[in-house]
């Protein structure tokens, strides 16, 4: 069984919205009948009812066209602001509308009934303006409702997109932490400093506690100042330096790190993404270029792709495409020539 979801009731596309407005037409007309607001009469009843049918259809498409889910990544003032304009705008639209919805039906009624169509405007402005004011208001009211029910929903679909997106995050970040290939070179590694260089086995146990006390601490954030970032990814080079020599260079140009924040291990992704797919040997070494360009952090490597490789499934960076575009609102950019391979992510403030 589907389970149920509130938005499909303000889904135009949707019958089941059509059929709510309708039935909710029908009860604000009865209660309108009780108190006595309108005339016992069929064609005031009949009249009342497609106006406000009319007028609800035409708040909940207005409301469609305003509400668009909003930028994962923006601030709150940003977000308090955009939210206070479509409010405004809101109301405006759906004061206007439900002023020409019922002037139409006024013009048709009085054609019908083979009134004086000039007359309408002057009926209106001396008789009907004040009924006509306190009824759309209690339309703007319901408006209102609709209003903070689309706020909600995007909210939760905001919310619950962010957990599903950490919880993948989450996993791939564990299965990195275990990844039995980069433990196992890692321990021989070790292994064979300790009997041959303890001072460099010392140094490099220390990285790779560095590294995992890194994730730990910061695997489950949003942001992280940029220097903080730049500092783990040099400690995590130095991890391969150690093994590789002088196989693999990291090349860090960054002068300003004091005024942007980035996301946790997206840098350290990249790094190892490189090194994962391309060959390195000392005459010809795997530069890796970390710098910033406007908005974005660059990381650029020289194309050498290894001679035998599994297919790669890109789910790293497929993952932090996805976090990058929700939590910054914008996009993950990825270059391929055939001499390099380009990502930039995009800088926080």
């Amino acid at each position: 069984m589907k389970k149920f979801k509130p938005e499909i009731l303000l889904d135009q596309k949707k019958p089941y919205s059509h059929l709510t407005f309708i039935v909710l037409a029908l009860v604000v007309t009865t209660i309108t009948i009780i108190r006595n607001d309108i005339s016992g009469s069929a064609p005031d009843i009949l009249g009342f009812f497609f106006i406000l049918l009319v007028q609800l259809e035409a708040f909940i498409f207005i409301a469609s066209r305003i509400f668009r889910e909003l930028d994962a990544g923006i601030t709150v003032k940003e977000f308090t602001t955009t939210v206070i304009r479509r409010f405004i705008l809101f109301l405006v639209l759906c004061f206007f509308a439900a002023l020409l919805i019922y002037l139409i039906f006024k013009y048709i009624s009085a054609w019908i009934l083979g009134y004086d169509l000039s007359s309408v405007l002057h009926d209106f402005r001396t008789n009907d303006f004040g009924t006509w004011v306190k009824s759309t208001l209690g339309g703007l009211s319901f408006g209102a409702a609709i209003f903070i029910v689309i706020q909600w929903l995007d909210a939760l679909k905001r919310e619950q997109k962010l957990r599903e997106e950490n919880l993948v995050f989450q996993n791939e970040t564990l299965k990195n932490q275990i990844n039995p290939h980069f433990l196992f070179n890692s321990l021989n590694t070790i292994s064979s400093l300790v009997q041959n260089q303890p001072e460099a086995a010392e140094n490099f146990i220390n990285h790779l506690s560095s590294f995992y006390r890194y994730i730990l601490e910061n695997g489950q954030k949003d942001r992280v100042p940029l220097q903080v970032e730049v500092d783990f990814i040099a400690g995590y080079f130095n991890l391969h330096r150690i093994r590789d020599e002088e196989k693999i260079l990291l090349d860090i140009r960054i002068d300003d790190t004091d005024s942007f924040q980035i996301l946790p291990v997206s840098l350290q992704i990249l790094v190892e993404n490189a090194i994962k797919h391309n060959s390195a040997t000392r005459e010809k070494p795997l530069t890796i270029k970390v710098y910033i360009e406007e908005s974005f952090i660059v990381v650029k490597n020289n194309l050498q792709r290894k001679a035998s490789q599994l297919r790669s499934t890109e789910t790293g960076l497929r993952n932090l495409s996805e976090r990058v575009s929700l939590i910054t609102g914008r996009d993950l950019l990825i270059e391929e020539t055939n001499d390099f391979f380009t990502v930039k992510i995009p800088l926080l403030k």
